[in-house]
Parts: structure tokens; sequence; C-alpha cells
């Protein structure tokens, strides 16, 4: 294959040079503008929360939720480990102590079990969080009628990072209509703060950026100032807390709302694809797709599978295959207990002798998911992959 295939690239609609010469032609060159205010409210209207704060990152979103919180040094704060790093890193910005809890077989998402082992030993210990990260994986909703109760039980906020999950649902919102939750709605809208990537891989990019949503306009005014150096409200510039250059540029927001006029056709597209990869390898034994979680419906954002531990074939055959052939892949989250640089925090798994998301990082490969990927690409992926088990 001449041209490399990438795991998620960008993929334009053609719409995004409207938006971006219409701030070119009003000088809304700067950071601010018509372009990030209709993309704020296009992005909340769509999940159907009240407010959106569009920012230069996922990360600054979940950065000035933990914030927003209160929470500072000595503090602990719960979060999926089954993630990268942007869900746990600002939890350290503000030298609060990350508690990772692992993910659950049937969406691969934070387990409730883990969960309620965290908050049963840190009432224990004298000490509740004062915040809970829960993370969409790969575009699918987590376990939220559960998930919440255990958080409401003991009073602890949720920030819900969706970074990766942007129109995916859960409840009867979802395909699966006779599976009845208390709870339903579009991914983001579950947590107290919601909180999207746009970076340049997710299924719509603003070419880096992101965006906290919330129903509660006081959480989004004072997470604004924040991003906005926190400037007072003065003729000349005066500061009484420290701010951040966090927010989205004008420009960077006309490319998401021309990402925003085909983001059906994204999800239809990123569905065919896991479809197919699914029939493709519905005779390998070994493999294994990702479940689709019955109580919602993801956005089918990555395609990924696992090997069964017995499969002679391991992940990084598969991905050293695919990588010759000139096509981009990875291995799984490397779950966040296991990074040297977290190393010392507390871990709860799904049982005492079992670590669902440890297994999923040792067995899992993530495969080319790009809404521009032809038919033929994703012919050529199949034909690695299973040229490693040998089979035609």
């Amino acid at each position: 294959m001449d041209n490399r295939i990438y795991l998620s690239p960008p993929h334009m609609s053609g719409n995004e040079l409207k938006y971006i010469q219409k701030a070119f032609d009003s000088n809304w060159i700067a950071p601010l503008g018509p372009n990030v205010d209709a993309l704020e409210k296009e992005i909340s209207s769509y999940v159907g929360v009240k407010y959106g704060l569009a920012l230069s990152s996922g990360t600054a979103a979940i950065h000035l939720a933990l914030k927003y919180f209160g929470i500072q040094q000595g503090d602990l704060v719960f979060c999926s480990s089954l993630t990268f790093s942007g869900s746990c890193n600002p939890i350290a910005y503000e030298k609060a102590t990350p508690v990772f809890i692992d993910s659950e077989p049937d969406s691969w998402n934070m387990s409730s079990q883990a969960l309620e082992k965290a908050f049963h030993w840190s009432k224990t210990c004298g000490k509740l969080p004062k915040a809970v990260i829960i993370v969409d994986l790969y575009g699918q909703t987590a376990d939220y009628d559960n998930l919440l109760s255990i958080c409401d039980y003991y009073k602890v906020p949720v920030i819900e990072d969706s970074a990766e999950a942007l129109g995916a649902s859960y409840g009867n919102s979802g395909s699966n209509t006779d599976c009845k939750t208390v709870n339903k709605g579009k991914c983001g809208s579950f947590g107290h703060i919601g909180v999207f990537s746009f970076n340049g891989n997710k299924i719509i990019t603003t070419s880096g950026g992101g965006m906290a949503v919330s129903d509660d306009v006081d959480a989004i005014n004072k997470m604004k100032f924040w991003a906005t150096q926190s400037r007072e409200p003065e003729l000349y510039y005066e500061h009484k807390e420290v701010g951040y250059n966090y927010r989205m540029s004008n420009i960077c927001a006309g490319i998401g709302l021309g990402q925003m006029t085909f983001l059906d056709k994204k999800f239809s597209r990123k569905k065919e694809i896991y479809r197919k990869y699914q029939e493709a390898f519905a005779d390998i034994e070994e493999i294994k797709m990702m479940p689709i979680f019955k109580k919602g419906e993801p956005n089918y954002w990555l395609s990924v599978f696992t090997l069964d531990k017995a499969s002679k074939v391991l992940p990084i055959e598969i991905i050293s295959k695919l990588s010759g052939g000139n096509v981009e892949s990875r291995p799984l989250w490397k779950p966040m207990h296991l990074q040297p640089v977290f190393e010392s925090t507390s871990y709860f798994s799904y049982k005492d002798d079992t670590d669902i998301s440890a297994t999923l990082f040792d067995t899992g490969v993530c495969l080319p998911s790009g809404t521009d990927m032809t038919a033929q690409e994703q012919d050529y992926v199949i034909d690695l992959v299973r040229s490693a088990f040998k089979v035609k």
C-alpha cells in the first residue's frame, strides 16, 4: 500500500472553509468570536444540556472542572484506569491524588463493583473523593444507572469524560429500546460537567480543541473566567486569581461547525466499518470485537478487538504485520494504574483476582477506523490481519 492508512485521521466535509472564510472576512481571527459562540450552542444543544464552553482541549476542560469542585493538594479523585492520560493528568496539576478504578467486561468502562469497593475503602479511611471522573471509552457509554447511584449516595460529583464519545447514547435513546434504564440521553449529559475532545483523531475535529458542557451556569461561567486568564471586569487588566489561556480560537471553532454538518454520516460510516470487521473476523475464534453495551448505542469511534489469552498470535505480531503493510494500528490504552508516573497510586480491580483493564491492554488491538477509508483499503487491512492467522 503506497498511501499509509491511518488509525483515525481527520475527515473534512468541505463546509469548514465556509466558516473559516467568514472569520477572515469579518476579521474575527483572534481567539473567540461568532464561530465560538455558535459551536458552544450547537454542541450543548446536540448533547441536550444548557451551556457549553469551547476550550483549547478536553484536558483543559477536565482541569477546569476539577478546579470548580475545589480539588486541591491532598484530595482524592477517583478515575477510570483504562483511558488516555488526559483524563487524569489534571488531577496532578492540582496536586491531588488519583485513585484508579477498573473496567467491567460488558462496556469496558468503569466497573460499579470496583467503584463501590473504592468508596468503601475511602469511607473507612475517613476521606471521600472530591470528584469521580467516568470515561466513555472508545465511543461507548458507561453504565450510568449503576455508577451514578453510587456517586449520588456518597454525594460526590461526576465529571463525565466523553472525549471519545460525542453522539453516543445511554438508555432508551440507544438502539436497544427493550433495555430500560433510569437515565437516558447522549454521552456528556450524565455528569455534573461533561467533557469532549476535538483533537485531530476524534469523530469531529477542530484541529485541536475541546468543550465542557453543563446545566450549571455557575460552573460554566466560573470555568470561562479561569479559561480567559481570570481577568476581572475592569477597564484595565486586573487579576485576583491565577488564570489560564484555555479558550478555543474562532478559526478552530469554524472547523468544528463545518464538521458538525455531516456528523450523522460519520456515525453511519463508523458503524459500517465496525460491522465489516466483525463479519470479516467471525470465523477466527481467537478474535473478539469490542462488545456493544446493551444499554446504549456507541459512536463506533474506533474499531477494537481482543485476542483470547490462548491465542498463538500476539497483538504485537498483528500490529507489526499491519505496520509492515504501511497501516497504522496500536494497542489499547495502557491503564493508568500501570503507568510509571502513577505507580504509587491506589487501584481497585473488577474482582480481587480479575484485572479487566490490564487484560484488555494485554490482548487488544485498535484498527484503522477513519470515515474516509475506502472499502478497498479496509479489505487490505482485513487481509493483513487474517494473514497473521494464516487464513485467507
